[in-house]
């Protein structure tokens, strides 16, 4: 079996030591020593200010949500993972979906602008398999209109825009530290912000509103994050040139061996320190990405269509975004892993390539 993903493992005995410290403190939770050294050792590695480990880049989002005090509607892209609109509707606010560019596949800032009315309080975009979204566009348009900026960088570790870190951008930026992601800790996941205030409203939010042991201030949740998670990130870090090198090397394998294919992809030229981090590709019509999806099944390989459906599309959503919907329709990621070998990314393109030399498949 060759799944769409497999977590990055770091050397066993490397883990082992700090769990041999954990151990020995027996301080398992709480904001302790391996969370403080995780922070300040992504803040090194991202070159960033300010940011504040969290159980998980859902809870990330909520605590953005919160932390602004937004109300009313927010508006944002069908095309990202549910996550992104439930947090919205879960903290009370109404999200607003617009399109998003057909090239990119990120939000489309000119039809931000066309949705604004005087419910508007924030926009919350997605970064898209590590290809950023127009930020300097999208904070003008921020500007213009008085509103928050959040972004959703779950895809985003370790890109950059201008030279800076990707979470330098808007009023705060999330990111997912999910098993499945590049850089992972288990579970976990990040809040960013250059805005002191904001980030003390969100340490505060993070940890049940405690301000001392018998001093709240204001409501909070439990966001926080334990010694366990915090000691597989700081195994991995060390390790991140190499895993994204690998990676690079897979997505270039995979763009030659699918040279034949009637296929697209996302643009992502021109980007700073992109990260490999997904390998979509995008079918000339859904009927061909079904049948690919079975061969591929029937030999064992996983792929997943990511996204789909657009988030327009669920149960309690609503909104008209033709770009969104025909590319959830069309896209497919494959296998990238740090262990993939270029003989099983080889089989997953003859296979592919099987369907469509083969009509009657």
């Amino acid at each position: 079996m060759i799944p769409v993903t497999k977590p990055f493992l770091p050397p066993k005995a490397e883990y082992d030591a700090y769990l041999h410290g954990i151990w020995e403190r027996n301080w398992l939770t709480n904001n302790g020593p391996l969370v403080n050294e995780l922070e300040l050792k992504l803040k090194e590695n991202l070159g960033i200010d300010q940011m504040l480990y969290v159980g998980n880049g859902t809870i990330a989002l909520q605590i953005a949500i919160k932390a602004l005090g937004l109300k009313g509607e927010i508006i944002t892209t069908p095309f990202s993972y549910v996550a992104t609109t439930s947090s919205i509707v879960w903290e009370g606010c109404t999200p607003v979906f617009v399109d998003i560019l057909p090239d990119r596949l990120t939000i489309d800032p000119a039809m931000i602008e066309a949705a604004i009315n005087p419910k508007t309080t924030a926009i919350l975009a997605t970064h898209i398999y590590g290809i950023p979204c127009e930020v300097a566009r999208i904070q003008e348009i921020a500007d213009k209109y008085g509103l928050k900026v959040i972004y959703d960088g779950a895809h985003a570790f370790g890109v950059k825009v201008n030279g800076k870190s990707i979470f330098e951008y808007g009023d705060i930026s999330t990111c997912s530290f999910h098993a499945t992601k590049l850089f992972h800790t288990i579970e976990g996941g990040a809040v960013f912000t250059k805005d002191p205030e904001l980030l003390k409203r969100m340490s505060y939010l993070r940890n049940f509103g405690h301000d001392g042991p018998e001093k709240f201030n204001g409501v909070g949740v439990n966001g926080k994050n334990s010694e366990f998670h915090a000691a597989m990130g700081l195994s991995i870090l060390p390790e991140m040139e190499e895993i994204k090198k690998k990676r690079k090397d897979q997505f270039q394998h995979y763009k030659k061996l699918l040279g034949g294919l009637k296929i697209t992809y996302p643009e992502t030229s021109n980007i700073e320190n992109y990260n490999y981090s997904y390998f979509p590709i995008l079918f000339s019509s859904e009927d061909q990405l079904l049948k690919s999806i079975k061969i591929l099944q029937e030999n064992g390989i996983g792929s997943r269509r990511y996204f789909y459906p657009g988030l327009n599309l669920l149960d309690y959503t609503s909104g008209c975004c033709p770009v969104s919907d025909d590319t959830s329709s069309r896209v497919l990621c494959l296998p990238i892993y740090h262990t993939l070998s270029k003989e099983e990314q080889i089989m997953i393109a003859r296979l592919l390539l099987r369907v469509q030399n083969n009509p009657n498949l």
